[in-house]
């Protein structure tokens, strides 16, 4: 699986961004899609995750109620909407494929490149 993301950009503090990540491959569907995100001097932190199939979702505590992750396996893309955006939130968000549901980076097998995201105060 080979993963594109896109969407970042400079917002104001309490506007809204999409990010999107393009898939590649004939089996995007079986795979559990998540976000993560690296601000300057922090480590990679996850952000949401979704199930294939009936699309469970997943969100880090400082997101929820603000992000909303979704999927569509016909397009083989998930998105990350991104509403009431905080300066806190300014990092490099990736897109990530797992076999199985798990917040834990390490057990993504599959990364895109990066989209950066700057929320100004």
């Amino acid at each position: 699986v080979q993963l594109q993301a896109s969407g970042g950009g400079l917002v104001q503090a309490g506007g809204s961004l999409r990010l999107s990540c393009a898939a590649s491959g004939r089996t995007f569907s079986s795979y559990v899609m998540g976000w993560f995100r690296q601000a300057p001097g922090k480590e990679r932190e996850f952000v949401a995750a979704i199930t294939w199939g009936v699309g469970s979702t997943y969100y880090a505590d400082s997101v929820k109620g603000r992000f909303t992750i979704s999927r569509d396996n016909a397009k083989n893309t998930v998105y990350l909407q991104m509403n009431s955006l905080k300066p806190e939130d300014t990092a490099v968000y990736y897109c990530a494929a797992a076999v199985q549901i798990t917040r834990l980076r390490n057990e993504y097998d599959y990364w895109g490149q990066g989209t950066l995201v700057t929320v100004s105060s």
